[in-house]
């Protein structure tokens, strides 16, 4: 838990008081390999945040194949933000790529939590920016970057993504085959 404080502390300023408070609304979960947190028709009761582990969010084309759209790992939060937000039936899975301990929060609470501490308002928007504008990016990149180009500057900046997730899952991401990340990996080899 000692993880999630740290990560509070590097955009609000809370004490040890307040933080004990905040957690109690949060429910410590632990997840194993490939197991699902929230499956496509459902709605979307909760936000996660992982502790340790990751986590991926996907959907299943009209190909009848799995395309992941996030990862989540240490210290970040994933969600369906558009059916949280508005508590309807989402159109994604969110599943364990590893097993992964998660703090897990539903709308309810979460509106309680801001009330009692609304330093958390602050916190939230912080972190919604963020993932906002890494989704700008990711959206420009998918326009701008050829399929190797894409890969190349997926595996510099996000280097541990590559070392932890299975490659079907990154060509997934990506928007690949296994197979064509294949002949790009083994093209960059070369």
């Amino acid at each position: 838990m000692e993880t999630f404080k740290t990560h509070l502390d590097k955009f609000i300023n809370i004490s040890e008081e307040e933080y004990r408070s905040i957690v109690s609304f949060f429910e410590v979960i632990d997840v194993k390999k490939k197991q699902n947190l929230m499956l496509d028709g459902e709605v979307c009761r909760s936000m996660y945040f992982v502790l340790k582990g990751c986590l991926r969010k996907f959907f299943i084309n009209v190909k009848g194949v799995e395309q992941t759209t996030e990862f989540a790992i240490e210290n970040w939060w994933i969600t369906d933000t558009f059916a949280y937000e508005r508590q309807i039936k989402s159109e994604f899975t969110i599943q364990a790529v590893e097993r992964s301990s998660v703090l897990v929060i539903d709308l309810q609470s979460q509106e309680l939590l801001l009330k009692k501490h609304p330093v958390m308002e602050r916190y939230f928007r912080m972190i919604y920016q963020k993932a906002y504008a890494a989704s700008e990016r990711r959206i420009r990149y998918l326009y701008e970057m050829t399929r190797e180009e894409l890969y190349i500057h997926f595996s510099t900046q996000y280097p541990w993504f590559i070392q932890r997730i299975p490659q079907y899952l990154i060509a997934s991401f990506l928007g690949f085959t296994p197979e064509y990340l294949s002949e790009i990996r083994a093209k960059l080899r070369s």
